[in-house]
């Protein structure tokens, strides 16, 4: 319904009334009830008591009171976009699943990114596991690849879950601190989960504090199954690999980017699908039968390990490209419900326990969060192929059966008689399954340092520094000296370079002995290089950011020489002044800025340009943000475009008299964009 003219009134009390016309649609209650007053409730008298009759204040209040639903105990601040993927060729002899038949179809997805240990409030760098999970609206229904941004987990049987994640989250009593593991409960736990030492080293690498979603893996964690039409059977892993290479963040710049961007991996997000850089992963997997589980080091069955690609490489079988945002954040995002049990024929689930307890575990937490169980029937949940069962009623129920038939089997013929089974429905993989009843943990499963050590040895040097600093940081907030030295006892068990830096930055002098191993530690394990982020860095700076500090007068060949060769790159500009607004450049065009320097500090850019005016150079170094600024850059190893008037700033910010090669001529527009495609220099960072 909708009124012709569009006018605004007001009140006896001075209130507008803005009144619907045109285009505009009438304002209407829930069930579809025109509102003529949307300023003033019911009452007796003007100054009389709210009449309960009052539906549609009733409405609005009572929906108001609950527009919050619980969030997720974990992996409570998300962010989502949809997408598709594309199938590259039929892979039909490996799996069944339809949405991997045909070359070139295209499959509806909706993905989730999301930490794990922080409210929903809490801030988008946290040193933290990504949650990276995928919803595929497939023809036979939805697959939700539920997984992480790291490859392996905290614990081997999901009866652990609820003390990993009570450990992780703030101290009950105090209720500090948020969205870090920073503290005595979580490390004295996992000093005393010796499974958790290969998990430990990739939370404590540069892994865990990304740039972007954009510039993250994902993975499946579990091994899964692939079945054949003809039900032949073998295991598989997956793997999400970003087309934009992988990148991190160091941990001052999570910091900063944290104070001054809280929000910085939704904007991030949100800025390149609404510009038109639509982030992009391949799907890869290792598939591996029965044969090579029984040969290989470790058991398959153990989300704590890993299979590495330089043994058994990955695949690609598909793209996926995200390329629109919802249109309603809680709607879709909010109320997106992943469940690892929802899988298609041809793909099946393996033993492993912690897989075994998360298909319990989450569709039991969907009922808690969503009201109920007909939390499908939401859109974003809903499949987008047909759907036809006898469950009915309950709490939202939105599709009921249809006719007098609401059981099976049932003598009705027709579509009077409601749905039937279908040979091309799921089937289980008949595994053999045979031993005793017991409580107990498989003996394959006791080796807990030996791909943690492989894993150490993989990185390089930058990063293994990094890792060290981590932990320093970590265990340096834990204030019970026990905890400390049990962690350490654990190191020794990984590398004595690693657990030599950690006591050292810990103050620790007396080394303790290693911890009791279930099995000793393997030193034969070969580097793999896939497991490196800076081994596997971006071809180009496409996707990244440029941060341009100006000031008027600055010289506008410059400035659109730096801008240009950005753009050409497929880069992304900002242009950050001394104040909010604009500026006028050299030529009198004017500029208008999209930061200033107070609040867009050099950590929220990948490189930046400095391009004062000579006269106003004094005038920026006097200001603290512009020094750190320029600090900064030095400090976070990043590139630097500038003209002789920046030297001023520099020696200001106590930038050293010799400049190194990350700082490149502004003039030479085209080698500072080469030079960023390495993202970082990172001799800077060895020379300190």
């Amino acid at each position: 319904m909708t009124v012709k003219d569009q006018t605004s009134t007001t009140g006896a009390g001075g209130e507008i009334h803005q009144q619907s016309g045109g285009d505009v649609p009438a304002m209407t209650t829930q069930v579809g009830a025109p509102v003529s007053d949307d300023q003033n409730s019911l009452k007796a008298g003007r100054r009389g008591p709210t009449l309960i009759e009052d539906q549609a204040f009733r409405e609005k209040i009572f929906h108001f009171d609950h527009e919050r639903i619980p969030e997720r105990v974990v992996h409570a601040r998300g962010y989502g976009a949809h997408g598709y993927f594309e199938t590259y060729e039929n892979i039909s002899d490996l799996t069944c699943a339809d949405l991997f038949q045909r070359a070139g179809e295209k499959t509806e997805v909706f993905v989730r990114f999301s930490t794990v240990a922080g409210s929903k409030g809490s801030m988008d760098l946290a040193r933290d596991v990504r949650g990276f999970a995928v919803k595929f609206y497939t023809k036979q229904g939805n697959w939700d690849l539920v997984g992480n941004n790291i490859p392996v987990f905290f614990i081997q049987d999901a009866i652990k879950f609820p003390d990993l994640i009570h450990a992780a989250k703030p101290e009950p009593d105090a209720d500090i601190p948020q969205a870090q593991t920073a503290h005595d409960n979580f490390w004295d736990f996992i000093s005393l989960m010796p499974e958790s030492m290969h998990m430990v080293m990739w939370i404590m690498s540069d892994r865990a504090i990304p740039r972007s979603f954009r510039f993250m893996e994902g993975f499946g964690v579990h091994s899964f199954r692939f079945v054949t039409a003809e039900g032949k059977s073998q295991f598989v892993k997956f793997h999400w690999k970003p087309k934009q290479g992988l990148q991190s963040v160091i941990w001052d710049e999570a910091l900063r980017i944290n104070g001054a961007d809280p929000d910085f991996h939704r904007r991030d997000m949100w800025t390149a699908i609404q510009s038109g850089d639509f982030p992009e992963w391949e799907l890869g997997v290792q598939v591996f039968d029965d044969a090579f589980a029984e040969q290989f080091d470790f058991d398959v069955l153990d989300a704590t390990k890993i299979i590495p690609e330089e043994i058994l490489p990955v695949r690609p079988i598909g793209r996926m490209v995200l390329n629109r945002m919802p249109d309603n954040f809680f709607a879709e995002t909010e109320q997106v419900a992943f469940q690892t049990g929802n899988v298609v024929p041809g793909i099946d689930f393996s033993e492993d326990p912690l897989l075994q307890g998360r298909n319990f575990s989450y569709l039991d937490t969907q009922l808690k969060r969503l009201g109920g169980p007909n939390f499908n029937h939401i859109p974003i949940n809903a499949p987008r192929c047909p759907f036809h069962h006898f469950q009915q009623d309950g709490h939202m129920a939105m599709h009921n059966p249809k006719g007098r038939a609401n059981y099976e089997p049932n003598g009705w013929g027709g579509t009077e008689g409601g749905p039937r089974e279908t040979p091309e429905g799921f089937k289980t993989t008949p595994v053999a399954v045979e031993g005793k009843k017991e409580r107990i943990r498989s003996e394959t499963f006791a080796d807990h340092y030996s791909q943690a050590r492989q894993f150490y040895i993989s990185q390089t040097e930058v990063e293994r520094e990094h890792m060290a600093d981590a932990l320093i940081f970590e265990l340096s907030k834990v204030k019970t000296k026990a905890i400390r030295v049990r962690m350490l006892s654990h190191l020794l068990n990984i590398h004595d370079d690693l657990a030599s830096a950690v006591a050292k930055g810990l103050g620790i002098k007396e080394m303790p002995a290693p911890a009791k191993a279930a099995l000793p530690t393997r030193t034969d394990l070969v580097e793999s290089p896939a497991l490196s982020i800076l081994k596997n860095g971006p071809a180009s700076f496409a996707g990244r950011k440029v941060g341009i500090l100006v000031t008027e007068g600055s010289d506008v060949a410059l400035v659109s020489g730096i801008a240009d060769a950005a753009k050409a790159e497929g880069a992304m500009v900002q242009f950050v002044g001394p104040l909010a607004g604009s500026v006028t450049l050299s030529d009198g065009t004017e500029l208008v800025l999209d930061e200033m320097v107070e609040g867009a500090p050099s950590a929220i850019f990948d490189a930046v340009a400095i391009l004062p005016a000579a006269d106003q150079v004094e005038m920026l170094a006097k200001m603290p943000a512009a020094r750190d600024f320029a600090a900064t850059t030095w400090a976070h190893y990043k590139f630097c475009a500038h003209n002789d008037a920046a030297k001023t700033l520099f020696t200001k910010a106590g930038l050293p008299d010799g400049l190194d090669s990350g700082f490149v001529a502004a003039e030479q527009a085209d080698d500072f964009i080469a030079a960023c495609r390495k993202l970082r220099f990172w001799p800077r960072a060895m020379a300190a």
